[in-house]
């Protein structure tokens, strides 16, 4: 039944037997990360006391049990599955403090008792997934999405598995929306309620310690169970159906092996749906005809970190729970969870700088109740005192409330394993690394300031870009607030689904050096084109991989002698200087970079003036954008020029000239070229002003004069600045714009509308206030100066000595100086 188990269904059993050979049974019939569920678990094994106990859960993990017992481990964790041969497929079984599984587990270590998983072996469940793949030819879910086998759920849910089971129509051929979909929302209904929920946390996960028979909610929900699935009809033949009787049967083969060993009697915790199939008398054969055959993997266990942001619905698991940092605390607070939930809240609040007082705090739990007691439910739930909450100590105010829903309702806490757990060479070697680096693994995002003249913050680097190039997506790398090339900024965030990342990245080595270097040379080998090769150079640098580099620049210079594109080799230059950076900083030798860079520089000189003609509206602002990826590139070349290539700068200007006097070269890549040249200090203001006069004569066709003034002045280059400050500039396209022909008016405006559009908004109000003015109060383009304030002829002393007493504060001096420090700043 897919998603049921996730829905919290019950299913029970007093300690009573089934009519079999063997000791007691009693079958305990859960919702999967209830603490209610987790708390009647406990006292019905302590009022037990089986000589073993049977969890839901793939029996490969047997040997993992005594680690819950560790120190170290701490919730939530999860079983992780993944085939020996394709790291990729695997599968999760999450755990929290206040899983019933878990309790489970840990009430057998404590009292001696042995512990068994007693599900279909995951080796099973992941070879349908294969044979399914195969079958629909593409995989069903991604690794962000391994719920299929958890302990929450089924083993052939997909990744849409409604595991809330609020949306099971949803999964293939399930035979009752009703029934099979949401049983929680059946029961509910016939007792009365809408929300399956609220009537769950009020029938059970508001039940306090020691009230009434231990098993009553046991026997309750097992007989609600048995006659849901009486009503169930069909079904058969479908995957969702087929896939429970066979799980169903390989329990019932292992609840009677265990009964025939342990007379001291059997306790089973599974999800409530499951307990009328386990109970029910079924024929041993049938139940090994079942099993028989089925398909297998070879697959590897271990135990992962889990984060309650995972076990909730919203985290992309259907098998979650809405609010796993509500149901923690439900399970740790054994008296007034309500004002301790509500001193929590008023704790983080404060912590934020809002004002709440003890006061709040009384008048918000008096809320909380007097909403219940309206509501008729027996204690305040999360929705009484979200309300209460929001209406108190947030003011009415959504703002604050999503904060306390995102810290406190979800929460970011994130579980560790023991040292000990089994895992990959790699992952081991990443785990002495993150203890070395103290670089320790956190649920909640956060930023990461690197400085890399410091070891440790080298070593932090090079250890999140080779996760980077092994796929293992810890950190991304951000805008960094400071200018130095010596500063990077990380944004950290480790996901459980991370685990399988470095369990597949295995393959590649045993250390993540190792790891990383062979992952490089396999994506050099199999990249497409030149720039990728280049981007690849640029991480092995980043990431410090020597034994890579060799190998990637060697397959880089044979593409790039290779490849004729201009636009190629314009696209993979500018990331070759920027490892020519990168490599000054950490110390790097790149010479080898630098001769390819050079070459690749001399190839875009000789091949990008004839590239440059014929080119369409889009190929021209393509041309364009690599025109300004080439100039950066050369300025940061000149720095340090390969020994045989001669002043890269020089030829590079000489290239930019050609460009801008050539006719067929498109307008926008000519105004650029103009442009790039004055901003260098080749071309003299004067020659500048004449060419544009030239471009905007009455000669030239408007959409290539707009064109031109777009490339001149637009995509972000500053142009805007310089129309404030240069007058003649201005002046020029005023007058040009103002003598267009009414009917080619219409065609040039999207153009400059799209140029002008890109300044920022005090530079167009700058740009607009001086045409407003008109050109008699800007001056003629022969005028040297206006009159206007910002534009005067010659330097006021007067307006500039008024900076120097806030000159004077910021070096530290007296504000108020002698007129001879005066005069000694101003020099």
């Amino acid at each position: 039944m897919a998603g049921t188990d996730r829905a919290g269904s019950g299913g029970s059993g007093g300690p009573g037997g089934t009519g079999e050979p063997g000791g007691r049974l009693s079958l305990l019939g859960v919702r999967h990360h209830g603490p209610g569920s987790a708390r009647a678990v406990r006292a019905a094994l302590e009022a037990a006391r089986p000589g073993v106990v049977l969890v839901e859960g793939p029996p490969e993990a047997d040997a993992l049990i005594p680690l819950a017992a560790d120190e170290d481990m701490r919730p939530p964790v999860a079983l992780l599955a993944h085939a020996v041969d394709e790291p990729g497929r695997s599968a999760f079984w999450p755990l929290a403090e206040f899983s019933p599984e878990w309790v489970a587990v840990r009430w057998a270590l404590e009292h001696g008792v042995p512990a068994r998983f007693i599900d279909l072996p995951a080796a099973h469940t992941l070879a349908w997934r294969a044979a399914d793949e195969e079958t629909t030819g593409q995989a069903d879910e991604e690794v962000t999405g391994q719920a299929d086998e958890e302990v929450t759920g089924q083993a052939d849910e997909e990744v849409t598995g409604q595991g809330d089971g609020r949306e099971g129509g949803d999964v293939p051929g399930a035979a009752s929306l009703d029934v099979r979909g949401d049983p929680l929302a059946v029961l509910a209904s016939a007792a009365g309620h809408d929300d399956p929920e609220r009537w769950w946390e009020d029938v059970i996960e508001h039940r306090g310690p020691g009230e009434g028979d231990v098993f009553a909610p046991f026997t309750a929900l097992e007989e609600a169970m048995t006659a849901l699935r009486e009503t169930e009809e069909g079904g058969e033949g479908d995957a969702a159906h087929d896939r429970d009787l066979v799980r169903e049967a390989y329990m019932r083969l292992q609840v009677r092996a265990a009964r025939r060993e342990f007379a001291e009697g059997v306790a089973v915790v599974c999800g409530a749906w499951h307990v009328p199939a386990l109970r029910r008398r079924a024929a041993v054969a049938a139940d090994r005809a079942l099993v028989r055959g089925l398909p297998r993997t070879k697959v590897d266990m271990t135990w992962v970190p889990w984060t309650h942001r995972r076990l909730a619905r919203a985290g992309g698991y259907g098998a979650g729970i809405e609010s796993p940092g509500w149901y923690g605390h439900l399970f740790a607070a054994v008296d007034r969870p309500v004002e301790r939930w509500l001193t929590r809240v008023a704790g983080l609040l404060r912590e934020e700088g809002r004002t709440v007082s003890p006061a709040h705090v009384i008048e918000a739990a008096r809320l909380a109740g007097t909403l219940a007691a309206i509501r008729g439910r027996p204690l305040p739930g999360l929705s009484e005192t979200t309300d209460a909450v929001r209406a108190v100590l947030c003011d009415g105010s959504d703002v604050p409330l999503a904060l306390v829903h995102d810290r406190l309702v979800v929460g970011d806490v994130l579980g560790e394993v023991p040292a000990g757990a089994p895992a990959v060479p790699l992952q081991r070697d990443l785990t002495r690394t993150q203890r070395r680096l103290r670089l320790k693994p956190e649920a909640a995002e956060r930023e990461l300031e690197l400085d890399l003249r410091k070891e440790t913050d080298t070593g932090r680097s090079r250890l999140l870009h080779r996760l980077r190039l092994l796929g293992v997506g810890w950190g991304e790398p951000t805008a960094s607030r400071s200018t130095g090339t010596f500063r990077e900024t990380w944004r950290l965030r480790w996901e459980p689904e991370l685990s399988v990342r470095v369990a597949e990245a295995g393959v590649w080595g045993t250390t993540v050096l190792a790891a990383a270097t062979a992952r490089a040379e396999a994506d050099a080998v199999a990249a497409r084109g030149l720039a990728e090769v280049t981007a690849l150079a640029e991480r092995c640098l980043l990431a410090e991989l020597p034994d890579a580099l060799t190998p990637v620049m060697r397959i880089l210079a044979d593409r790039a002698a290779l490849d004729t594109d201009v636009g190629h080799l314009a696209e993979a230059l500018p990331a070759l200087v920027r490892s020519l950076r990168y490599g000054d900083v950490r110390g790097t030798d790149t010479g080898a970079l630098a001769e390819v860079a050079a070459g690749l520089a001399e190839r875009v000189f000789v091949g990008l003036p004839a590239a440059c003609a014929a080119l369409d509206a889009d190929a021209a602002e393509e041309m364009r954008r690599h025109v300004d990826s080439v100039h950066t590139a050369v300025g940061l070349l000149g720095d340090a020029p390969a020994p045989g290539h001669g002043d890269l700068r020089s030829r590079w200007r000489t290239v930019l000239r050609t460009l801008s006097a050539r006719d067929a070269v498109p307008g926008i890549v000519r105004g650029r070229a103009v442009r790039l040249l004055l901003d260098d200090g080749e071309l003299a203001p004067d020659e500048a002003a004449r060419t544009m006069g030239l471009v905007l004569s009455p000669g030239t066709v408007p959409a290539d004069a707009a064109a031109w003034i777009e490339g001149f002045v637009g995509g972000g280059s500053g142009g805007g600045m310089l129309l404030l400050h240069d007058e003649r500039l201005l002046a020029l396209i005023d007058a040009w714009l103002t003598g267009v022909p009414a009917d080619a008016f219409t065609d040039v405006l999207p153009l400059l509308r799209r140029t002008f559009s890109a300044y920022e908004p005090g530079v167009r109000r700058g740009v607009g206030e001086l045409v407003r003015r008109g050109p008699e109060a800007r001056g003629s383009v022969t005028t040297a100066g206006s009159g206007i304030p910002g534009f005067a002829a010659g330097l006021d002393t007067a307006r500039a000595d008024a900076v120097l007493p806030v000159i004077r504060l910021l070096l530290g001096g007296d504000p108020a100086p002698d007129d001879d420090d005066l005069v000694g700043v101003g020099t």
